[in-house]
């Protein structure tokens, strides 16, 4: 049984994930393909109108295969297309070629000692498409969908809030009106560094949304006393919690904000590990945090974290890394799982362009259903990812 105090006390311990025999076949052969997604629209994170994503395939001796995808993006963190690639093909790859696929633990320890932590976990998003593939694995091998794996059951759908990434006003009220138009009835808005106009912008998407749920994320950006002085008028100004006001180095200033108590903050860039959650806990640094599976090294311990914060007794939110097909996969299949309560802001489909599934992901009446089949649920296409590949 998973109680508090264990999770608390460092997290769970290793051995072979949903009592897999010790005759699963061995990982044979692991592919990379990096490949890059057109970018449809403004979003400050993408210098270029692209996205880039590497694909990950994990294929076992009975030809069993899974795919994972790694999402990274230099602007937001310090990994970058051509880092992932390169760390997976040439360091963490390696390591697991002949290990059972169920042993989760022992792939994730086998990794971290390829690439070893400095503060957190080393190249958190590379690991993420290595996990997420083994994920997709274990899936197909027992011909279960991943929350019936963990015992879950799972909700239909994810509700999603639409990313108002605004230089002006006036583009903030057309972006609203266009999520409006696409059947979507919840936003976040990007903040920081100009408090002036994030409070004008709060309030406009409130008063043009004033039954949604609003999502306000500073991305780190604020220093502490702007931060201060400031989340007190995004909540008059209709802001219903607040993602990363501050660097995430800024432990005590986090402190400070949240003995404020003007808003629920929710942590975001400072959380990769279990590690680092537990300790921000005891040190009263949050009130949940905006999980995102490609931040965390993938799901085995984005879960870990989930469970975390249900027994704390804090929120937690799903976002994502403006996630592609088997990344965002990988997040439905797992806010599914676990009943998010609150839109998530997982804005692939609104910022990106083309897809690599047999049956992409779709938007009905503001939400994507949760994937049931075995593994992720989704089908890739092998041969156009191949053709799409470079590097």
């Amino acid at each position: 049984m998973i109680t508090r105090r264990t999770l608390l006390s460092g997290g769970l311990s290793g051995g072979l994930a949903y009592g897999a025999a010790t005759s699963a076949p061995p990982i044979r052969k692991i592919e990379i393909f990096p490949v890059r997604y057109p970018v449809t629209s403004y979003f400050r994170f993408f210098p270029k109108p692209e996205r880039p994503a590497v694909f990950v395939k994990v294929t076992c001796e009975d030809g069993t295969f899974g795919w994972g995808q790694s999402v990274p993006i230099h602007t937001w963190s310090y990994e970058t297309l051509e880092s992932a690639t390169h760390s997976l093909r040439e360091y963490l790859a390696p390591v697991l070629i002949g290990k059972n696929p169920f042993d989760l633990a022992g792939a994730h320890s086998a990794m971290n000692k390829a690439i070893a932590p400095s503060f957190s976990t080393g190249m958190p998003i590379a690991k993420a498409g290595l996990d997420i593939a083994l994920h997709d694995v274990i899936g197909k091998l027992t011909g279960k969908n991943l929350a019936e794996l963990w015992g879950r059951k799972p909700i239909d759908r994810i509700v999603l809030s639409w990313t108002v990434n605004a230089r002006t006003i006036a583009e903030a009220e057309s972006l609203v009106d266009d999520g409006r138009k696409k059947g979507y009835k919840h936003f976040n808005i990007k903040v920081a560094p100009d408090p002036k106009f994030d409070l004008e912008l709060a309030r406009t998407v409130r008063r043009l949304a004033p039954e949604c749920f609003l999502w306000a994320d500073a991305n780190g950006i604020y220093d502490v006393p702007t931060a201060l002085q400031t989340i007190p008028k995004l909540a008059a100004a209709g802001v219903n919690i607040l993602e990363q006001p501050v660097a995430p180095n800024r432990l005590s200033g986090l402190a400070e904000i949240k003995r404020q108590g003007a808003l629920p903050i929710l942590l975001d860039e400072g959380v990769v590990s279990s590690v680092e959650l537990v300790e921000y806990i005891k040190l009263n640094l949050l009130d949940g945090v905006a999980m995102k599976p490609a931040r965390t090294a993938g799901l085995f311990d984005a879960k870990r974290q989930i469970e975390i914060l249900e027994q704390a007794g804090l929120l937690f939110l799903g976002s994502g890394l403006t996630d592609p097909d088997v990344s965002l996969a990988a997040s439905l299949v797992l806010y599914g799982a676990y009943g998010l309560k609150f839109p998530a802001a997982l804005n692939g489909l609104q910022f990106l362009a083309g897809s690599f599934l047999k049956r992409p992901f779709e938007l009905v009446d503001g939400a994507i259903a949760v994937p049931t089949g075995p593994g992720l649920g989704i089908e890739v296409l092998e041969d156009k990812v191949r053709a799409a590949s470079h590097l």
